[in-house]
């Protein structure tokens, strides 16, 4: 075992849980050089190392870092929501899983780290970068993890309602995602190149209100109506951003008139009151969606829990 804070190769990783990022961690951290231990499951004791890094659901990272701690020099763990209360540091990286990937998944992706102390964080981002991923820090963990959330697990819930409209407007299903898979690429391109309020073009950047009403009409005979009401208002919010003058005079965008002048949509979109209610959780492990399935009971004596595959 090491005795330094630094992460020399050589260095000891139990990595506990054999979920999705458990399985990509463990390799990848293997062929950075360090000597993994694991992907540990349910069934096996926590070995002695220099690093223990926990790879299991939020609601089970204070059972399974007590009875990893007497174990390890460092305990840390791969959640972008949950605080440091009961490990030494946190590495998130900010991308989606499905435990078949190849290590060089993480060349040039974000990693949240953080640590209770100075040489905590300094491991967190030797392993960051080990893995070829760019740390960053963050002020606001809930913030950040709802961020990552809107970014990948609600994009699937968009996509999906897509897909479900497509289908029903008879195209057939084997074809669906091949056709629509361009336009989201393209549209998160845009994005990614200009931002989202010069990036939205579609009937309601052009204050369409007829095309908004049919397509509103197609979606509640799917019981989509909801959704289409509440994405309807937000990007009704994002046509309507008065900070550029030259976008808001319609001048070379899709709106083509000045927002004062369109035509109101919000008769075919239910307000909304407040907040959203309801919180959707996810078990992020890497990602906004390297989601760690699988219940772990980590007890406090005996043996960690590390959540089925």
């Amino acid at each position: 075992m090491q005795t330094s804070s630094s992460l020399a190769p050589g260095t000891t990783i139990a990595i506990v849980g054999a979920g999705r990022l458990g399985r990509v961690l463990a390799r990848s951290l293997r062929t950075a050089g360090f000597d993994v231990l694991g992907p540990l499951r349910r069934d096996q004791s926590m070995p002695n190392a220099d690093v223990a890094l926990l790879c299991v659901p939020d609601s089970a990272i204070p059972a399974v870092a007590f009875v990893a701690r007497p174990h390890v020099r460092l305990v840390g763990h791969v959640s972008g929501a949950t605080p440091l209360d009961d490990v030494d540091f946190s590495i998130h990286p900010l991308q989606t899983f499905t435990g078949a990937e190849t290590p060089d998944v993480f060349h040039g992706i974000g990693a949240a780290v953080a640590g209770r102390t100075d040489d905590a964080r300094a491991v967190a981002e030797q392993l960051a970068r080990a893995l070829g991923t760019r740390p960053f820090t963050v002020d606001d963990r809930a913030r950040y993890h709802a961020a990552a959330s809107f970014a990948s697990n609600f994009v699937l819930t968009v996509v999906d309602a897509a897909e479900q409209l497509a289908a029903a407007a008879g195209i057939p299903s084997d074809d669906v995602r091949q056709l629509l898979a361009p336009l989201v690429r393209r549209s998160v391109e845009n994005w990614a190149d200009a931002g989202a309020q010069d990036a939205l073009t579609g009937p309601i950047a052009r204050g369409d209100a007829e095309t908004v009403a049919r397509q509103r009409s197609a979606a509640a005979e799917l019981d989509l109506q909801d959704l289409f009401d509440a994405l309807a208002a937000a990007t009704r919010a994002i046509a309507s951003r008065a900070d550029d003058p030259v976008r808001m005079s319609g001048e070379g965008t899709d709106a083509g008139r000045n927002a004062a002048d369109r035509p109101d949509i919000r008769p075919f979109s239910r307000q909304v009151d407040g907040a959203v209610t309801g919180e959707a959780t996810v078990e992020v492990t890497g990602e906004a969606t390297g989601e760690v399935t699988g219940e772990v009971t980590g007890e406090t004596t005996g043996e960690p829990k590390e959540p089925s595959a």
